[in-house]
């Protein structure tokens, strides 16, 4: 039976709101997020390059934005951690190991972590036996690399583990490395419906 969970933090924890995103990034002039704006967010979600190389690099495709208009702009997607998810997953943390694994960067976490306060991100990380955040690993989901980078340096046995995410395809990737999954549909269900959906009950077996 399952005994770890690994969750993704992006629409499962922290509520994010793509369409205020698209429509920061249009006022400062960027409409299509084309192939050389695609690298660029790669790089920053695993760290070869820092925040201020990442908006100066994303500058020349506005309408002359200010670095700090453009940050603004990069985060405008993140919103609210609602209470009741942390209540949960403290709960989750007494019967389960936990860990954190998100493509993310360290823009959206200090942003994360200004609007939460102190008290309440470090009540969540503390939910966690460890925390990977791709841009400090190197490594972002679907890669099996992200995964792998879990597993060997914990112990974890896949067929024992439950991987939530709300992006199919890294749900997919975990599912052929053997994990069980949960791909949770943002909008129609929420993280603490985990029991609900008895995804916990599954057979060892695949």
């Amino acid at each position: 039976m399952i005994n770890t969970i690994i969750f993704d933090m992006g629409d499962v924890f922290l509520n994010k709101d793509k369409q205020a995103k698209v429509d920061a990034l249009a006022k400062i002039g960027i409409t299509d997020w084309n192939d050389d704006l695609e690298k660029l967010e790669k790089k920053l979600e695993t760290g070869k390059i820092g925040e201020e190389g990442y908006l100066k690099g994303i500058q020349p495709h506005t309408n002359g934005a200010s670095l700090e208009a453009i940050k603004d702009a990069w985060n405008a997607g993140i919103t609210d951690f609602p209470l009741y998810r942390l209540e949960f997953l403290q709960k989750l943390s007494a019967n389960y190991r936990l860990f954190l694994l998100s493509n993310t960067d360290p823009i959206h976490i200090e942003k994360f972590e200004q609007e939460a306060g102190a008290s309440f991100y470090s009540d969540f990380y503390q939910c966690f036996e460890k925390i990977y955040f791709s841009h400090e690993i190197g490594v972002r989901k679907p890669d099996a690399d992200a995964f792998n980078h879990v597993i060997n340096k914990h112990d974890i046995q896949p067929k024992r583990t439950l991987m939530v995410d709300d992006k199919k395809f890294n749900t997919d990737a975990a599912a052929e490395l053997g994990f069980q999954v949960w791909n949770l549909q943002k909008g129609e269900e929420d993280v603490v419906d985990l029991f609900d959906k008895s995804v916990l009950n599954l057979d060892e077996q695949r």
